[in-house]
């Protein structure tokens, strides 16, 4: 498959949505819409045999969610995954970590975008204040045993993919 045009549909500071005008191995000629975001990092902040999550208020759904603390740099600003991964532990919950330990990297939504994630196992954490940004101001943290974050996602309580399948990096790792 080949590209043969792209335009921008649309872009704020978030995103930028693309359509792509296509030519497939036999000739047919497409289109692709191209959400354009920048790469993530998902956190996963464990201390005595449980994890301190956040729930916000999730705009798309229409009500709050548990998660992972999870995010991306702002607009203008870069750095490594490591760097993400501890400046979202720190503006989400006000924990810094004594360890991060990569646990892997994922796609997220691969039909209509390249975006993926960087996944980090959070440990050794010390107690801070939460540096939240605008759209986080109603957000909340709680620490959580592993019996009940696992319940919580057998029962559809947690329902962001990105969490579930950090967990399942968390539960594969090698000691």
């Amino acid at each position: 498959m080949r590209t043969l045009s792209t335009r921008v549909v649309y872009e704020n500071p978030w995103l930028r949505l693309r359509e792509d005008e296509i030519e497939r191995g036999d000739g047919s000629r497409g289109i692709y819409a191209v959400v354009d975001k920048p790469d993530f990092a998902v956190i996963v902040p464990m201390e005595d045999d449980g994890f301190h999550l956040v729930e916000q208020y999730r705009y798309t759904l229409g009500g709050r969610r548990w998660e992972f603390p999870q995010g991306a740099f702002p607009q203008g600003r870069t750095g490594t995954p490591e760097e993400l991964a501890a400046a979202e532990l720190a503006e989400e919950t006000g924990f810094t970590a004594d360890r991060l330990e990569r646990l892997g990297y994922l796609n997220c939504a691969q039909g209509f975008t390249g975006q993926g994630y960087h996944v980090f196992l959070a440990t050794g954490l010390t107690p801070g204040p939460a540096r939240r940004e605008v759209e986080e101001q109603d957000m909340r943290q709680r620490w959580f045993p592993r019996t009940e974050v696992e319940r919580m996602l057998r029962d559809g309580e947690i329902t962001d993919d990105s969490t579930l399948a950090a967990y399942l990096l968390l539960t594969m790792r090698k000691p």
